[in-house]
């Protein structure tokens, strides 16, 4: 008889974890904090699905769902050899380049900051780019320290232009004005 893998291993008990390729390496070791950080991004698209009804925009962001899964494996595949496993290419940029392009025709570029806020769709696509653009910093990070895929940290740029035109774009369907930031309390000139 075999014996049935279990899913908690006790290799975390002592704050260690396996890295891809890797071995052994500490919880906090930054490689693992992208990880945690692109998981992170994943689940709250995942929530943000829940409140989003448009199938184009849901199809987009299903894919933006896989593309991160392809981005950890580009971090995952950092100290392997190149082909090893999928990696972000200009490719993955580009088609978002092109997706903000066309609501950028659609709606221009605000003159002046705004809250996030508005329709809750609208609200949980602020979230999204929120927490890409803190995914965005540990990538930065962990580039310091290791060979990050130079196309995964512009991919990641863009994927949090991307939530924030959606999130304009999701107001904008209903006709949700957007709000702007009132400053309290500024020194007279």
């Amino acid at each position: 008889m075999t014996q049935e893998m279990k899913i908690y291993t006790k290799i975390g008990d002592q704050g260690k974890t396996t890295f891809f390729g890797c071995g052994l390496v500490q919880k906090n070791d930054p490689r693992i904090e992208a990880f945690g950080a692109l998981d992170e991004v994943n689940s709250i698209i995942g929530v943000t699905l829940c409140f989003i009804e448009d199938e184009k925009l849901r199809a987009a962001l299903d894919k933006i769902q896989h593309d991160l899964f392809q981005l950890g494996s580009d971090i995952a595949g950092m100290e392997l050899k190149q082909g090893a496993l999928p990696k972000i290419t200009e490719a993955h940029v580009t088609e978002i380049e092109k997706i903000i392009d066309g609501y950028h025709e659609k709606l221009g570029i605000p003159k002046n900051f705004i809250l996030p806020g508005g329709t809750v769709s609208s609200s949980f696509l602020h979230l999204c780019r929120a927490m890409i653009r803190r995914a965005e910093r540990v990538l930065v990070g962990l580039k310091q320290q290791a060979n990050v895929n130079p196309e995964a940290i512009r991919y990641i740029n863009r994927l949090s232009d991307l939530m924030f035109m959606l999130a304009r774009h999701a107001n904008n369907e209903l006709g949700v004005k957007e709000q702007q930031p009132i400053y309290k309390y500024m020194a007279k000139t």
